[in-house]
């Protein structure tokens, strides 16, 4: 079972797996957007679609909290975007 939490104090969003550190995205808050500057997966865990799922929860979580634009300077996030075009507009 996955379990996604978002971490304000550390600015990041973190994915485990039954207890187990899968993921994290890290962010900076910019008063007047979101960057998205690193994203890791543990070697054991990749290849299974775990950052992307982490992915679009920090990007629905940031919307949700009206913390937009999401400046993407992580190369993961910012393929993720490309392969979602109806996302886009959330971008600067």
């Amino acid at each position: 079972m996955n379990e996604i939490t978002h971490e304000p104090d550390a600015h990041r969003y973190v994915l485990r797996r039954s207890g187990e550190l899968v993921s994290v995205l890290e962010y900076r808050d910019q008063g007047v957007g979101t960057v998205m500057h690193h994203t890791v997966t543990v070697p054991k865990f990749r290849g299974h679609g775990f950052a992307g799922e982490l992915v679009e929860f920090a990007v629905n979580d940031v919307v949700s909290r009206d913390a937009g634009p999401i400046i993407p300077t992580c190369w993961y996030v910012a393929e993720w975007f490309t392969g979602r075009p109806d996302r886009r507009a959330l971008l600067t």
